[in-house]
């Protein structure tokens, strides 16, 4: 396994549609083994494949320790709302509260091509909204109001000098990178 380094804000890949899927190959496995291992490295619980700079319509999620692949992901069915602080692994250290969806149903492949449907509430609800968004070139940013996403921005354009060409080179070292003592999605 290998860590990838993670696209950020200001790589044109983030805000891309990503291309569905046509067959689970050995290079998508090894491609969402790298992913949850560079999530892992970059303490997050959600990562999707334009934050590492590939087009396919795939994301890795793990909450609570239950580590989940999803392939060409669709949400079916949601309800409720709930607003939480989110951040992301392609804007660090850069926070805000999002309202999303507080359930949902979600449609996808598994990593043997097998098709499958799963109900989600709360963090696992947001996660998967969250990744699902990256898979078509959204990104939590987005859903700021103006003057709270000026601010995100202004924060940003101080701290992205850190990541030339908008590339996050990770490092195998657990007391490296980001400041916020919660996990990102």
């Amino acid at each position: 396994m290998s860590i990838l380094d993670i696209r950020v804000l200001g790589d044109p890949i983030l805000r891309e549609d990503t291309t569905p899927v046509e067959a689970i190959t050995d290079e998508l496995r090894t491609l969402a083994a790298d992913m949850f291992e560079t999530m892992y490295v970059a303490k997050g619980i959600g990562l999707a494949a334009p934050q590492v700079g590939r087009t396919e319509r795939i994301a890795v999620i793990d909450v609570d320790e239950e580590p989940l692949v999803i392939i060409n992901p669709e949400i079916v069915h949601a309800e409720g709302k709930a607003k939480a602080e989110e951040g992301c692994l392609s804007i660090p250290d850069i926070y805000g509260d999002v309202e999303r969806y507080s359930k949902i149903r979600i449609r996808a492949l598994d990593l043997e091509g097998q098709p499958f449907e799963m109900d989600a509430d709360d963090l696992l609800a947001r996660c998967f909204q969250h990744e699902i968004d990256h898979l078509h070139g959204k990104l939590f940013i987005d859903y700021l109001s103006v003057l709270r996403k000026r601010s995100a921005l202004a924060k940003w354009s101080k701290e992205k000098d850190k990541y030339p060409r908008f590339i996050r080179q990770l490092s195998s070292d657990p007391s490296d990178d980001h400041e916020h003592p919660d996990e990102e999605l």
